[in-house]
């Protein structure tokens, strides 16, 4: 079996759809940004206008998500040998495997209870690029301790978008999966940690990736503490993965200057418009 599996070469059959990170979060069914005129909050919750949608659309990405996981954590079993990766992570990173295989078999039944279906909504491979490291730690770094650290967010969200829609079935599902992501980010939290030890320079390597990928999903203020942010900042399950105080205060600060930045934006877009029927209104 070859080894350091490129992306372009991923199976997929003809219902998926791969897009670049900015044109899903682009996809106007997402809501992940919302209407960029809305003043008010775009936390997902049931009283949204376009919950229904912005919900479907972010079960699709975690089912993508759940994939591609699927597939760094087997890749990191394959391609590295025991000189590279202890054998003790690698079992590790099977027990992970086994845990995205049951997460992605939950996620396509809770699509299809949500009335949705595979290729419903694009992805992307972000996800798989990060476990594409020739270094196991910054795979660690940047699957395991961001973009699951992502996912701890994600599911807590969905699970409290569950609870206040009175979905019994989606709340349940997101509390089961989302214990596994705060195992697998604590993983990947001991194990940079232990895989470093005594080499603060490739330690500050894997950290600095950490924080490119954790700004790559900061994309217009996602998630963070605003409840401008459709996704919340999980900081609790974060604690109990491995974050530290500073390095969660580090993320939460990154997401909210995202979030500032796409306010702007969304100001500018709004002066630009009313500008322009004002031109239109008064002929010279």
């Amino acid at each position: 079996m070859r080894q350091f599996f490129p992306v372009e070469e991923l199976a997929r059959d003809e219902r998926f759809n791969t897009v670049t990170m900015r044109a899903r979060m682009a996809d106007p069914r997402s809501g992940m940004l919302g209407q960029r005129a809305r003043p008010s909050s775009n936390r997902l919750v049931p009283s949204r206008p376009d919950a229904s949608d912005a919900a479907r659309a972010l079960m699709h990405g975690i089912f993508v998500g759940e994939i591609q996981a699927l597939e760094g954590a087997g890749r990191t079993c394959w391609d590295f040998t025991l000189d590279d990766a202890p054998f003790a992570l690698k079992l590790d990173m099977a027990r992970q495997c086994w845990d995205e295989a049951r997460h992605v078999e939950i996620s396509v039944k809770l699509a299809d209870w949500m009335g949705s279906e595979i290729g419903q909504y694009a992805e992307n491979t972000v996800l798989f690029e990060a476990a594409c490291s020739h270094d196991p730690v910054l795979r660690l770094a940047g699957v395991n301790r961001a973009l699951e650290g992502l996912a701890i967010d994600v599911f807590t969200t969905m699970r409290e978008f569950g609870d206040a829609a009175g979905d019994p079935y989606l709340a349940f599902c997101e509390d089961w999966m989302l214990a596994d992501e705060v195992t697998h980010v604590k993983m990947g939290s001991d194990w940079l940690r232990r895989v470093t030890e005594g080499d603060p320079d490739r330690r500050a390597k894997a950290l600095e990736f950490q924080a490119v990928v954790d700004k790559l999903f900061a994309y217009g203020g996602l998630r963070s503490d605003s409840p401008d942010s459709p996704i919340g900042l999980a900081r609790r399950f974060r604690e109990l993965a491995g974050f530290t105080d500073e390095e969660i205060d580090d993320i939460a600060d990154v997401s909210l200057a995202a979030l500032n930045e796409r306010k702007r934006e969304a100001t500018e877009l709004q002066e630009a418009a009313r500008a322009g029927t004002r031109a239109v209104a008064s002929p010279a």
